[in-house]
């Protein structure tokens, strides 16, 4: 059994492999009771957030921790993947902008993701 910040890990690395752009992770335990992680990523067109959305599914497949429901595929400009203790956000840039959960989320802990992250 993984622990949430294992399997944030296993999403942002399989964000990380399909080039996804400013992947950051939000610790959110002690701010809500939704999940304990955000995992918020940037695509750069609509077929790109969704190959990353295929990308992240399958890791969590493989990792035994299939995705309990995923939301706003169609439009291709913000896809949720909801995988219990960890929310994936994968956003087109300019719908990112406009919701900006960094902000929303401003009381959550920024984790550090250079342990997994290839350098730029």
């Amino acid at each position: 059994m993984m622990t949430p910040k294992e399997v944030a890990a296993v999403a942002a690395k399989a964000l990380d492999d399909r080039k996804g752009v400013d992947i950051r992770l939000l610790e959110i335990t002690d701010v809500t009771t939704l999940a304990d992680y955000f995992l918020i990523c940037t695509g750069t067109s609509s077929t790109h957030v969704k190959s990353l959305c295929d990308a992240a599914e399958e890791a969590m497949d493989n990792a035994g921790e299939p995705a309990l429901r995923r939301e706003g595929h169609r439009s291709g400009t913000w896809v949720l993947l909801d995988f219990g203790c960890l929310v994936v956000h994968v956003f087109t840039e300019e719908t990112r902008q406009f919701y900006d959960l960094e902000r929303l989320w401003k009381d959550a802990v920024d984790v550090d993701l250079s342990d997994i992250l290839k350098p730029n």
